[in-house]
């Protein structure tokens, strides 16, 4: 046969076989010095993304949403204090030389405008904190938590809290960008500290968060990452209770990961926090068919055959299911193709290639070293044989209520699913380990909201924003959102001409609305912008031709859920009152919002087609329908589980989760896939049913076994993370990969033996 003179080939070459594999993988490893890292949160978008393109529109319209929010609480219990007012005025002035600052708005530094005689004065509502008396500190409270534009913004309704926000405009190497900026204010507060001790600092924004992005799962990949890799050699050690075997497992594993990595660099793959874990699922997919062939080999051994002969009986066995798992696996990773993030894109081209590295150095390298190493097989643990042997026994005599049962616990789990709640939430990404993630609470709970809802409300033509009916339209908008539960502030345009109607009449409280002459509301807005100081103007709320105004909606406490909801009622108020106004909100948290929901759908739809192809594969391959349609059901069955679990459990599915499906998959295909092969073996001999079930349980149970311990285990080292991503992920995948073991030990045996009783 041509597998068994190639299997002689490798053994009799075993160490050309060694050196030629070593030498692909230096040659393809050294790619990985070309690699390229991003950690701008836009790579997860496609450059179609509708929400991102309307964001950008935003943001041409107006200006940069990038920011940094500082906020300072004196332990007196106030920030209208001598000192207080003091510290924000200082580190207003320093955070104006913030690398790629292009505006700071803050407590001290707000525009107050106030009549003085027929004269319009313009200035920040505190100069010289040091020379303020008593009276001053009381005129700037009033004035401050009277003023809709700040108070609940960049002062706290009650006062305590005081902040000031940095607005950005990143050039192109934005990561860089990033750490300048958050070096920078780092240190501003550090000095702040030390100086003004007696107050609390804190910093939250996009660029501070990115940031963390940066640092975060980096810096948890250099201390998980040996925890992992240690789990698992520890754990296929104790279960193969062979060294040597456990050492060429892990020999195998290093060489498709440095393979795929590599040529991931020679192609010049961007790698983000979203696909940083490409390494780990190569690790998986290489171990789950490293441990086949290794347990084959060591299993043989114990039957007394010759360490050669064993190997190649190994690989005679493994072979076929091997490359089918792989194929398999393959497809189900390029269907991620179709993700609407591109990180998928990389992750699923990466991995796949990692898949296909790992069958290639899994049928030539793994037998050349296991022939090379003096392997030697455990002694026979007789109680160990015995437990599959009657394990087997209690399925197949129990076999009708474990059907029933397992069925049953299958549908009480998928009644979850519903539950489930599609979104990322920028501020969830990271635990209470993180300050940013502390930082970010005290912020939400104290001073304002972090997610947004940005609106541009065009006016219709040029100038038109200053048109009384055009205003009275926008601050109707405002106050239906002011009325809504979690809204904590409305930043509107409106205000703004209120304002100076009311300065422009004396300051008298009754003028404080909406100027009725349209040419006098321009004549006001254009006096008010001749009189802002430098860095100050209004082109972050209106357009250059005043055909637009910028409305900015700030919640606090709400779910990505929660926010498309809430938009969705202002497009039905809208649609109802202004239906020239009534179009999706904008935003950071927008669109991170709709990316979980708009991403699941689109991975849903490939993974649609992935399992198709796969389906098809393996009737083809099985030569039996029957028998391909039933091994659907194990595939299939521990996702949907898992799911139904998650939302009893968790509820909340970020995006890292969208992927877990997949992951799994190429895990749980596996085990299906050398169950069944071993099951459809033993029945073409001859066997019914439960004897062939028998069997398999006997020839392959151990090395399910093991590659459910082992693999579960290390993916659950993943739950020691403070990063969102990673351990969600490990806990999913490791629940679907327990989910699927016991598919396979309880359901898929049950099935087979209730269909399949026809004589093959």
């Amino acid at each position: 046969m041509q597998l068994d003179r190639y299997i002689d080939a490798v053994m009799r070459h075993r160490w050309l076989v060694v050196a030629l594999a070593l030498s692909i993988m230096i040659i393809a490893g050294a790619g990985g010095r070309f690699i390229t890292i991003a950690n701008d949160y836009r790579i997860l978008f496609s450059e179609d993304n509708p929400h991102l393109l309307a964001f950008d529109a935003l943001e041409n319209t107006f200006s940069s949403s990038d920011n940094a929010l500082i906020a300072i609480a004196p332990k007196g219990g106030s920030v209208f204090t001598k000192e207080a007012l003091g510290v924000l005025e200082e580190l207003s002035k320093a955070a104006w030389k913030t690398p790629h600052s292009s505006r700071v708005d803050s407590l001290t530094n707000y525009t107050h405008s106030r009549a003085e005689g027929d004269d319009l004065i313009v200035e920040p509502l505190v100069e010289d904190a040091g020379s303020l008396t008593e009276t001053d500190v009381s005129r700037i409270r009033k004035i401050a938590l009277g003023a809709t534009e700040i108070a609940g913004r960049l002062v706290s309704n009650d006062g305590r809290v005081g902040g000031l926000a940095i607005t950005f405009n990143l050039p192109e190497n934005q990561d860089l960008a990033v750490r300048e900026i958050t070096d920078y204010l780092n240190v501003v507060l550090q000095k702040a500290h030390a100086k003004h001790p007696d107050i609390a600092y804190y910093m939250t924004g996009t660029v501070v968060v990115n940031r963390s992005f940066q640092d975060a799962p980096q810096a948890e990949n250099k201390v998980l990452l040996p925890i992992v890799l240690l789990v698992i050699v520890s754990l296929t050690i104790i279960l193969l209770r062979s060294f040597l075997g456990t050492l060429a497992i892990m020999t195998v594993i290093i060489f498709p990961i440095v393979t795929a990595m590599g040529f991931a660099g020679w192609v010049g793959a961007v790698f983000s926090p979203t696909n940083a874990g490409v390494p780990v699922i190569i690790m998986v997919i290489a171990i789950a068919d490293a441990v086949h062939i290794v347990s084959s080999t060591l299993f043989g051994m114990r039957r007394g055959l010759e360490k050669d002969a064993a190997i190649a009986e190994s690989i005679r066995i493994n072979a076929w299911p091997v490359f089918l798992t792989s194929l398999t696996t393959a497809i189900g990773f390029l269907s991620l193709n179709t993700s609407d993030s591109p990180p998928f894109h990389v992750l699923g081209n990466c991995v796949t290639l990692g898949v296909l590295c790992a069958l290639a150095y899994s049928l030539t390298l793994l037998p050349a070293l296991l022939s090379i190493l003096p392997l030697r097989a455990p002694r026979r643990r007789t109680k160990g044989l015995d437990l599959f042997e009657r394990f087997a026994d209690f399925v197949i005599s129990w076999r009708k209520f474990l059907l029933v049962f397992f069925s049953l616990a299958v549908i009480l789990l998928l009644t979850g699913i519903p539950r489930i709640e599609l979104g990322d939430d920028l501020t969830k990404f990271f635990d209470e380990r993180y300050r940013v993630r502390r930082d970010t609470d005290y912020i939400s709970q104290h001073l304002t909201g972090f997610d947004k809802l940005e609106y541009s409300l065009k006016a219709g033509r040029e100038g038109g924003i200053t048109d009384p009916v055009y205003l009275r339209k926008v601050e109707a908008f405002a106050e239906w959102y002011r009325k809504q539960p979690k809204v904590t502030h409305v930043q509107a345009f409106p205000n703004v001409l209120k304002r100076l109607n009311k300065n422009m009449h004396g300051d008298d409280p009754a003028f404080y609305r909406i100027p009725d002459d349209p040419k006098l509301a321009a004549q006001y807005l254009l006096l008010y912008e001749f009189s802002l100081p430098f860095g100050m103007d209004l082109n972050n709320r209106i357009d250059v031709g005043k055909t637009a105004t910028r409305m900015t909606v700030t919640v606090q406490g709400v779910s990505a859920r929660g926010l498309r909801a809430l938009d969705m009622r202002a497009q039905t108020w809208l649609r109802a009152n202004i239906p020239e106004f009534a179009a999706e909100a904008s935003g950071i948290s927008m669109i991170f919002a709709h990316l979980t929901q708009r991403n699941m759908k689109s991975m849903l739809r490939g993974t649609f087609i992935g399992m198709t192809l796969i389906s098809i594969i393996l009737i083809l391959v099985f030569k039996n329908v029957r028998l391909g349609l039933i091994s659907l059901v194990p595939n299939f069955i521990p996702a949907a589980m898992t799911f139904g679990l998650w939302g009893y459990l968790v509820s909340r599915v970020s995006l890292a989760a969208s992927v877990m499906t997949i992951i799994a998959f190429g895990i749980i295909v596996d085990d299906t896939i050398h169950f069944l092969s071993k099951y459809l073996k033993s029945r073409r001999e001859g066997l019914t049913a439960p004897e062939a079930v028998g069997t398999v349980f006997r020839t392959v149970g151990h090395a399910l076994w093991t590659t459910t311990v082992v693999l579960s285990a290390g993916f659950l080292m993943f739950t020691l993370s403070g990063y969102e991503g990673s351990w969600t992920l490990g806990l999913m995948v490791s629940i679907t990969i327990i989910f699927g073991l016991l598919t396979d030990f309880l359901l898929l045996p049950t099935l087979l033996m209730a269909l399949d009783r026809k004589k093959l």
